[in-house]
């Protein structure tokens, strides 16, 4: 996990560029038109294309990812091979693409204030990074909770 965060902090990030997402999980290429149906996708395992798509839409890099969501060198090694993420590391995936997704509508679609938000320490999340911070349940419902506030005007 370590090595995570300092691939992290030592990014460069890019000029200021928008990207527009037009529906929720839009970042993995997963379509749902509903819960139950996301849940089904979930439990069966989402395709491993979904985590190359998050990295491409966050540029965060696959090995950093997957260190996020607690996935290790070697397992994501056959997850790639096999072509399927488990049930728990699809869950993770679509938690932190939510936290991403919401981000970039905070920063409108400027995906380097968004990643550089996403990486950088905030007070209020015990000077942990978001993106970090969100690799629990618990720990991505501070993050959105941080986000809400930050898109009503109360600053933490």
């Amino acid at each position: 996990m370590d090595k995570a965060i300092e691939v992290l902090e030592r990014r460069r990030l890019p000029a200021r560029r928008t990207r527009r997402l037009k529906g929720r999980y839009e970042s993995l290429g997963v379509v749902a038109t509903n819960t139950p149906e996301l849940i089904r996708k979930i439990e069966s395992g989402l395709a491993f294309a979904a985590l190359q798509r998050l990295d491409k839409h966050t540029g965060l890099g696959l090995s950093v990812l997957a260190s996020i969501i607690g996935i290790p060198e070697r397992t994501l090694a056959r997850r790639k091979a096999s072509g399927k993420l488990s049930p728990e590391e699809s869950e993770r995936l679509i938690r932190i693409s939510g936290i991403f997704e919401q981000t970039m509508d905070l920063f409108e679609n400027d995906l380097a204030g968004a990643i550089r938000w996403l990486t950088s320490p905030k007070k209020a999340l015990d000077n942990q990074q978001p993106i970090q911070y969100a690799r629990t349940e618990l720990g991505a419902r501070e993050v959105e909770n941080l986000l809400g506030r930050l898109e009503n005007g109360v600053f933490s």
